[in-house]
């Protein structure tokens, strides 16, 4: 390592530039959600847990949006398949 470096032409600020489409904010969450959510991440191999949560939640609205016979029928697909 270098007793001294040059800082001079460098600037502050995040080293990836904030996506405009997405808001900054602080959330609590359960330490077991959160490190569900980062397992799922080690797992994979890599990548972002918000990214991730970010992706459950939206499967989420996705869902409650979802009318009821087509949830029921995609459950019983779902539970079918299981049981095959």
């Amino acid at each position: 390592m270098r007793k001294e470096y040059d800082f001079s032409k460098a600037k502050r600020g995040p080293a990836v530039a904030a996506s405009k489409s997405k808001a900054r904010i602080t959330i609590r969450l359960d330490e077991a959600v959160l490190n569900w959510f980062k397992a799922q991440v080690d797992a994979a191999g890599g990548g972002n847990y918000q990214t991730l949560i970010n992706s459950a939640l939206l499967d989420h609205i996705k869902r409650e949006a979802e009318p009821l016979e087509r949830t029921l029928r995609r459950v019983l697909r779902e539970e079918l398949r299981k049981a095959s």
